[in-house]
């Protein structure tokens, strides 16, 4: 005998629809998760986006602003030659021997000259350290006071007086020459340093006085 082909459902037909549901289901929710999961991964990028820019920006601000200042504040002045000692500027080296200042006149009689406010007398060796002759001349040399004004040299009264060596005087390379430089500044003047020249045209050393 045959079954009767409309009681009898042919395999795989009689579970297509409970198949296509469970399956239809399992991918709705697995979506559904996927975008969750999604939306909160982007949401915690953002917020870790803000909350760490903020910080670092504050951080590495904070690090360039005040990291120059400490290096700054932490730097040594360079230390400033005083009386005795050896400097150079240009084709001479210095040493400043002795100061003298509140004299009210140089020279003797009709050479006498007599300075507006207070004669002060810088005594220095000059030699010649280069390898030509180069000329020596006050004129190019400043006195500073405590307020950082600066002195010409009165070279029309340092002339009247023997052996200040001091104007347009020409030294050969080696030779070594002593005299000073003279200067009218007021009285109860602070001095506190001298700027020596080997022209009017170098940089400079700078002697401390005080």
């Amino acid at each position: 005998m045959h079954d009767n082909p409309q009681n009898q459902a042919p395999y795989g037909y009689a579970q297509p629809y409970p198949q296509t549901v469970i399956v239809q289901k399992k991918g709705g929710g697995c979506l559904k998760a996927l975008l969750i999961g999604a939306a909160v991964l982007v949401v915690l990028v953002v917020v870790a986006v803000l909350v760490g820019g903020g910080d670092s920006g504050s951080g590495v601000g904070s690090t360039s602003a005040s990291a120059p200042q400490r290096e700054t504040s932490q730097e040594d002045p360079a230390k400033t030659a005083g009386v005795g000692d050896l400097v150079k500027d240009g084709k001479f080296s210095f040493k400043v021997t002795k100061m003298e200042k509140g004299l009210s006149k140089v020279g003797q009689g009709f050479a006498a000259s007599k300075a507006q406010g207070q004669y002060v007398m810088i005594h220095l060796t000059v030699t010649n350290i280069g390898d030509e002759a180069q000329m020596f001349t006050d004129s190019a040399q400043k006195l500073i006071d405590d307020k950082g004004r600066e002195y010409d040299a009165d070279s029309g009264a340092a002339i009247l007086l023997d052996d200040s060596n001091a104007f347009l005087t020409n030294i050969n390379p080696g030779n070594t020459v002593k005299g000073f430089v003279l200067f009218d500044v007021p009285k109860n003047t602070k001095l506190t340093a001298i700027q020596l020249h080997d022209s009017v045209f170098s940089g400079g050393v700078t002697v401390n006085l005080s």
